[in-house]
């Protein structure tokens, strides 16, 4: 009875540790990257406003943050057209690499994007520590 216990306990610590799991990227790893012009796919949800303001080079706009709603989500369609075309890694740029972010993974997961492929910028856009490489509109 008590190794069914602490067998009970252990899997429903792990169960959500598992279950809420992304996979992140560093920004020093993007940086390099696109230093070394390593193709990628940069699908970049943040707002109209904070894209011209600054976002990574060769990133693609997408306008769908906070990618709650359908419509919010139909503005992920094109890209995840172009991410089916190749099968380089697809980074996700939200303005803090948070819910924005995840629900963006989930969506190109589930519309067939391979999940070994989706990457989250960790910080997100506002977090970017190299300033020398943001663009602007």
């Amino acid at each position: 009875m008590k190794k069914m216990f602490l067998f009970l306990v252990m899997m429903t610590l792990a169960v959500p540790a598992y279950a809420g799991g992304y996979n992140y990227v560093s920004a020093d790893k993007v940086k390099t990257w696109i230093e070394n012009g390593s193709p990628m796919n940069i699908v970049d949800i943040q707002e109209p406003e904070e894209f011209k303001a600054h976002h990574l080079p060769g990133a693609k706009a997408t306008y769908s943050y906070p990618v709650k709603s359908d419509s919010d989500r139909a503005k992920l369609d094109h890209a995840v057209a172009e991410c089916k075309e190749n099968h380089d890694p697809v980074v996700i740029v939200c303005p803090r690499g948070k819910g924005g972010a995840e629900r963006c993974y989930n969506y190109l997961k589930e519309n067939g994007v391979a999940e070994d492929r989706l990457l989250i910028l960790e910080k997100g856009q506002l977090g970017w520590p190299h300033k020398e490489m943001v663009k602007t509109e």
